[in-house]
């Protein structure tokens, strides 16, 4: 049974350091860990700290991180996007990234992708996200107009063997003739996709950016909000005390979707500032943030961006480092309904590991210092 020993060991909860932090996995299973002394037959990686598997709760596998990216899937058929597909979770796992959450494929190829990947992350997907007519993604396939379509797209989807149900709430920066301020579907349609997701046993999320968008899935009772930037009409950022009020009464997780790994476009470096300040508020009114990326929807944003992703909340939202350490590892696990197997390092937890060098919870950016990373007890290449 391998033992892996470092210097600091982060549990999914809280950092521990040695002189010896150490974990012993027997398959894919985690069996125990500790911190001094070392069993005799550990493997001394140096001065590391050994986390979770990282958990990126918003990605899209079937976008290729391109400055084109939509217009890409209109050139490729469904057998040669599932292999970029593929490469794309690869890179994905090679960073540390163990799970990922793909919120939008087409096909249906995310879930098509579970059973083909033997040495890629764990793939959670969503399949084509539901979206009204020529609605924000529609060229992925999930058109579904009024109360009895929503319903019934819930239904095929939970029948297509999806992990969690999307619904794009508002309009969205990828599809043309929509804005993010903008809500698509009425309060009827929302309940009745939630009332469909539950009956199914599944956790359903939306995408909102604009304040009344994210209103009516907090009204709903969605589990979980995309984005959630409340952008105003005008393309700018302001957040609105009643409706974070309303997301703390829902008892709803934000899924902030942040990051880039150069300098950000015109567009986003206005934004930022503004977004900055709705997420210190989202925080300070406790409402708990899971740090996801986006990853795949531009040249900025690749499928191993969720380190960045961290960075940012760290260096520009004022987030502590273990409450960042947390939104990546043991939060995402438990919105995503996978919290009794992954995000943490104990016992009975699945053996996904990421080795990195120095300290993260004292910089950050140690995160994008791999060493090693462990899938179900494996080693990846």
């Amino acid at each position: 049974m391998p033992v892996l020993r470092g210097t600091r060991l982060f549990d999914g909860l809280s950092m521990s350091s040695g002189p010896d932090a150490w974990v012993r996995f027997d398959g894919g299973t985690i069996t125990e860990t500790g911190t001094t002394p070392a069993p005799g037959d550990a493997v001394d990686l140096g001065d590391v700290t050994i986390l979770p598997g990282l958990i990126d709760a918003h990605v899209h596998l079937a976008f290729d991180a391109s400055d084109d990216p939509v217009g890409r899937l209109s050139q490729v058929d469904d057998d040669e996007l599932l292999e970029s597909m593929k490469a794309a979770a690869r890179r994905a796992l090679r960073a540390g990234i163990t799970v990922v959450r793909d919120l939008g494929d087409r096909s249906y190829l995310a879930v098509r992708l579970k059973g083909v990947l033997p040495d890629g992350p764990e793939i959670l997907a969503a399949g084509p996200p539901i979206t009204v007519t020529r609605g924000h993604c529609w060229y992925l396939g999930g058109e579904a107009d009024g109360v009895e379509g929503v319903r019934a797209a819930v239904r095929a989807h939970a029948e297509r063997g999806v992990d969690v149900i999307k619904v794009m709430a508002t309009g969205g920066e990828l599809t043309a003739g929509t804005h993010g301020a903008n809500p698509s579907y009425g309060l009827p349609e929302l309940r009745a996709a939630v009332e469909e997701a539950r009956a199914a046993g599944l956790p359903i999320t939306g995408h909102a950016h604009g304040t009344e968008g994210i209103r009516r899935l907090a009204a709903a009772g969605f589990d979980m909000v995309e984005h959630c930037t409340f952008m105003t009409a005008d393309g700018g950022a302001e957040s609105d005390d009643d409706v974070i009020a309303a997301l703390l009464d829902a008892g709803m997780v934000v899924s902030g979707t942040l990051g880039v790994v150069s300098e950000p476009g015109p567009r986003a470096a206005e934004l930022y500032p503004q977004v900055v300040e709705v997420f210190r508020r989202l925080r300070a009114a406790g409402v708990p943030i899971v740090c996801s990326s986006d990853a795949g929807i531009n040249a900025n944003k690749p499928h191993d961006l969720l380190p960045y992703s961290a960075q940012m909340m760290v260096e520009l939202n004022g987030f502590p480092e273990l409450e960042v350490l947390r939104a990546i590892t043991s939060l995402p696990a438990d919105a995503c309904r996978i919290g009794d197997r992954k995000g943490r390092i104990a016992p009975g937890y699945d053996a996904d590991l990421l080795v990195v060098a120095g300290d993260p919870g004292a910089d950050i950016r140690a995160l994008r210092e791999v060493v090693a990373v462990y899938q179900a007890g494996r080693p990846v290449g």
